[in-house]
């Protein structure tokens, strides 16, 4: 292992100090791509692709990417020239280094911090960020809360600068996990969005563009350049542990026309998108963090439910689409990971979809894609197998030696490592990287969190809450209420939200599991209320929320549910006299929560998935929803 000090900015394998060709900045025009069709047969227990879309012509590969990448600048082609001469000018080190996009610890480019310093050098080789970039020149770095801050947007605009002044003529992909709802890295003060499933209850693609261009904008500020979202996966399994909120629903069609207004909204914030997980993830009992999931559908079922999100995603021009660690047998009966799969990766998303655009793999730590080969395996097997960059391995150095070594025995060849950075220079150009202005530190205080993006988040939460159940025990306008249940910000910030709103209001945290001691001290509580309101999350059968639920309801004070995760929360609470959904616990859900109990807001969400009763049949059908008219 080579080790790089924070001082050093030599190169590893003889990368030149300089030499690549910068262009002029292009116009933002972006070009929609049309999805290409093929038929799709199926062959004993596997799939093979009957009538694929022709193969790109290897001998011109300029005609094959200005036909099928959203082109920004066509009459000059200087995108397609950039890449060309940026290509070109790199060693095979450098263009092995651009295939890979890994996290580095530290708040700072540059920084010293011991802890920091000693993680980078194990897993990366390097003191920290900026020595690393300047050693390997990766494709791009991804952020996260946990090893880089993130809670102040002057600090992550000076990572940013700090990252991409290393990075020298060819820019970093800077990116992060931002969807929003349950799974954010940026927090506060950056705006805090309900997330996919609470847009999907509003029914309103526009809110949904609406929401990624301010997202988009906000991130742009603080120098990242790509966000993984929008996720395409359509959610049809209530018990699926990875997914749930994070979909905008179990529809299809409502999946695909939402996650298509997420790619032009985020693309036109300033950043670009990586639509996610293909083939898809949404009916999986396991979590491909920590186990190899099996998609059971057949071809018929995956043409039906996950196919149309990720084909109107790449229709409305999505740079990137990331593969799903999961076996699709109906897809391929060889059983590999759909990150490790030809048939998925190629035959699928390239030759019948015709997606000329960056694959990426979801991250290679995950357990999912370990489970069968070692770490320094997998990365050439993905890229055999049709990805062009490799998210987040285990080892980085082992990883960067065995595509080299792949490349050296005649495995992998340059003309395919030469592909896939052709693609990655292509996105860097086209969505205004290169020479693009550093991020400043001063402005993107001003631009973070701004007030209105904070109005565009409270509108979609309102439009959001949805109302499953009501006897009349909503709305109460005054009154004394006492807000039990699961998560300690949860209930605080719901029961300050009815403060607001005119109403009597104290919490009581019980957890997601309430012992018997917790949930006496509820019903000791809930005496001379007027209202009791019990926040849940992921409920299951024999959940003891469950037994809260039903100990409140024994006292005889009206009770009222509000599901802050998923809404199959509902089918396991037995008949209170309310219950709601919010998909939710951002405080823009928590405030228009307490709207909608204290009738200053008519509840207008409508279900965006079917939630069943406890006997498995649909309690509550997708397009469910109450008002107080």
């Amino acid at each position: 292992m080579v080790w790089i000090t924070e001082g050093g900015h030599g190169r590893i394998g003889g990368v030149g100090e300089d030499g690549r060709v910068r262009s002029a900045k292009l116009s933002r025009k972006t070009v929609l791509v049309a999805s290409a069709a093929g038929a799709f047969a199926v062959v004993g227990g596997g799939a093979v692709i009957a009538e694929a879309v022709s193969r790109r012509d290897e001998d011109d590969p300029v005609e094959e990417d200005r036909a099928t990448v959203p082109d920004q600048d066509s009459d000059q082609d200087s995108d397609v020239e950039y890449a060309a001469e940026a290509l070109a000018a790199m060693s095979l080190e450098e263009k092995v280094g651009q295939l890979f996009m890994v996290y580095v610890h530290g708040e700072a480019a540059d920084t010293d911090q011991a802890d920091a310093v000693a993680s980078n050098r194990e897993r990366l080789g390097a003191d920290n960020g900026a020595a690393f970039v300047a050693a390997y020149q990766p494709g791009g770095i991804i952020y996260f809360d946990w090893a880089n801050g993130l809670d102040d947007p002057a600090q992550t605009a000076r990572l940013s600068n700090g990252l991409q002044e290393a990075a020298g003529a060819v820019p970093l992909l800077i990116a992060t996990d931002q969807e929003y709802g349950s799974v954010v890295r940026v927090k506060e003060p950056a705006t805090q969005f309900p997330g996919a499933m609470p847009l999907g209850a509003t029914r309103d693609p526009e809110a949904a563009r609406r929401a990624a261009e301010a997202a988009g904008a906000e991130l742009r500020a603080m120098g990242l350049n790509q966000n993984f979202a929008p996720d395409a996966d359509v959610n049809v399994d209530p018990a699926n542990p990875v997914i749930g909120v994070r979909s905008f629903g179990s529809d299809p069609a409502l999946v695909a026309e939402f996650a298509a207004a997420q790619v032009t909204g985020y693309q036109a914030g300033g950043v670009a998108v990586s639509a996610k997980h293909f083939p898809g993830h949404g009916d999986t009992g396991t979590d491909s963090h920590v186990g190899l999931p099996v998609i059971t559908h057949t071809a018929e079922e995956w043409e039906r439910i996950d196919l149309p999100p990720f084909q109107a995603a790449i229709e409305a021009g999505a740079d990137m689409i990331m593969s799903a660690h999961l076996q699709f047998p109906a897809l391929d009966d060889s059983l590999a990971p759909a990150t490790l799969s030809q048939p998925i990766l190629t035959g699928l998303l390239r030759d019948r979809l015709g997606f000329e655009g960056v694959v990426i793999t979801d991250s290679l730590e995950m357990e999912g894609v370990r489970t069968e080969y070692g770490d320094d395996r997998v990365p050439v097997l993905a890229l055999l197998a049709g990805a062009d960059m490799l998210l987040m391995p285990p080892d980085f150095p082992a990883a960067h030696d065995a595509v080299l070594a792949a490349v050296a025995s005649g495995e992998l060849t340059e003309e395919r490592i030469d592909q896939s950075v052709r693609r990655l220079l292509l996105l860097k150009y086209r969505r205004g990287m290169v020479d693009a202005a550093a991020a400043d530190p001063d402005a993107a205080a001003d631009a973070v969190g701004t007030e209105e993006h904070r109005a565009v988040a409270d509108e979609i939460a309102e439009r959001s809450v949805t109302l499953l159940a009501n006897d009349g025990t909503l709305p109460l306008a005054s009154g004394a209420v006492l807000v039990a249940g699961w998560g300690e910000n949860t209930t605080a910030r719901l029961a300050e939200a009815l403060t607001s709103q005119g109403l009597q209001a104290e919490a009581l945290v019980t957890g997601e599991e309430p012992d018997a001691a917790a949930i006496q001290a509820a019903v000791a509580a809930a005496e001379g209320r007027d209202l009791v309101v019990v926040t849940t999350f992921n409920v299951k059968d024999g959940s003891p929320q469950a037994d809260l639920v039903a100990a409140l309801l024994a006292t005889g004070v009206p009770v009222a549910t509000a599901a802050v995760g998923t809404p199959y929360d509902a089918a396991h609470l037995g008949e209170a006299g309310a219950s709601l959904a919010t998909y939710s616990y951002t405080q823009a859900s928590l405030s228009a929560l307490a709207k909608v109990i204290a009738g200053a807001v008519d509840p207008g969400g409508a279900l965006p998935v079917d939630v069943p009763g406890a006997d498995g049949e649909v309690a509550y059908p997708l397009g469910h929803g109450l008002g107080y008219a």
